[in-house]
């Protein structure tokens, strides 16, 4: 077994040498070993999914810039979907109008209404997704899928800790009326 698991980072390895060193047959087995992973990373930040094919089309153009500095032996799918995140990320600061919230302008969201989410097709919450603004939407996929808190959400989109709080309510409640418009609510 661990002359298995030396073969398969050897092959790693070389796999990683062979995209430093730009052998398309290396970059194109990448793109197409990680695109299924890659895609739907893309699609939660972005407005539909041509803008996801161009976030993710720059973030693989930045994984074959910076592949030297991957490190093997580590998870080369989490190093590409930070890549792809940081990606969505510097797209959204490129495209988005800053504009501040204030705090005291959200309101809670709660419903005793049954859970429409688990009727829904995984097409159908993404598109919900992308029909939040792109401020919104950040910050509910930074907050809520990928766990950061909001003193990291707001270093990493240049906004204060209240307007990514006040952001995230919003987001929810706007998904909320998105939700039960589509389920006929």
């Amino acid at each position: 077994m661990n002359f298995v698991l030396d073969l398969t980072r050897n092959n790693e390895e070389d796999y990683i040498q062979a995209c430093v060193r730009k052998e398309r047959w290396a970059q194109k087995k990448l793109y197409e070993e990680h695109y299924s992973m890659a895609l739907p990373v893309c699609m939660r930040y972005a407005n539909d999914e041509n803008d996801a094919l161009d976030i993710m089309h720059e973030g693989f153009i930045k994984v074959f810039r910076h592949i030297a500095k991957y490190e093997p032996g580590t998870s080369l799918p989490s190093w590409i979907r930070r890549i792809m995140i940081n990606t969505a990320i510097d797209h959204y600061r490129k495209m988005a109008r800053r504009r501040t919230e204030n705090l005291e302008t959200a309101y809670a969201v709660k419903s005793n209404d049954p859970d429409v989410i688990s009727q829904m097709s995984a097409n159908e919450i993404m598109k919900s997704l992308q029909l939040l603004t792109p401020a919104y939407r950040s910050v509910f996929n930074l907050y809520v899928i990928e766990g950061y808190a909001h003193k990291e959400i707001a270093d990493i989109l240049g906004i204060t800790e209240s307007t990514s709080r006040s952001n995230l309510v919003k987001a929810r409640s706007k998904l909320k009326k998105i939700l039960l418009a589509k389920n006929g609510k």
